[in-house]
């Protein structure tokens, strides 16, 4: 009885986090509110060091002070890139953008449709091991890894009428 228990919470715990992972942190590719970032550079610094992830959300409107990811407008240098800095004015349609760290503000004047999401968790480092991750001589030996683990741990099936094998 106690295992059939555990058995039932365990797949309502599982269907919780599952539901709480649709509803908040489903990526956009996937048609969810959230989007991650890891921060390169140190035009953040102190709120957001190199190397650090940082899941943002999209949001009704974006005022003044918010920290917002964004895609550099297309027809400028370096088009497409997603940028995190902090906004500093809204004009109409235009936001100005700049960095904790950097003097002046961005060269870029994105639209309020080019920003990704608004900063809503960040977790220090972990940008750096998923980016370390995601290079493909750590994703094959991952790969291979797997493959001889499966491979060491296999136990064929008795088939029918093999008899055991006594010592």
């Amino acid at each position: 009885m106690k295992a059939r228990l555990r058995h039932y919470l365990s797949l309502a715990a599982l269907a919780v986090v599952l539901v709480f992972w649709v509803l908040v942190l489903r990526p956009a590719a996937l048609g969810g509110p959230a989007s991650y970032i890891i921060v390169r550079g140190s035009s953040m610094v102190p709120t957001y060091a190199s190397g650090d992830l940082v899941i943002v959300r999209t949001a009704a409107e974006y005022r003044v002070g918010d920290a917002v990811a964004y895609r550099v407008p297309e027809g400028d240098i370096g088009a497409g890139l997603i940028v995190i800095h902090r906004i500093v004015a809204v004009g109409q349609d235009v936001l100005t953008l700049r960095g904790d760290h950097n003097a002046a503000p961005d060269p870029w004047s994105p639209r309020v449709a080019d920003v990704v999401g608004a900063a809503w968790i960040s977790v220090p480092g972990v940008g750096r091991v998923l980016a370390t991750i995601h290079q493909p001589i750590v994703l094959a030996a991952l790969a291979a890894s797997v493959v001889v683990a499966m491979i060491v741990a296999w136990k064929p099936r008795p088939r029918p009428g093999d008899r055991p094998i006594s010592p």
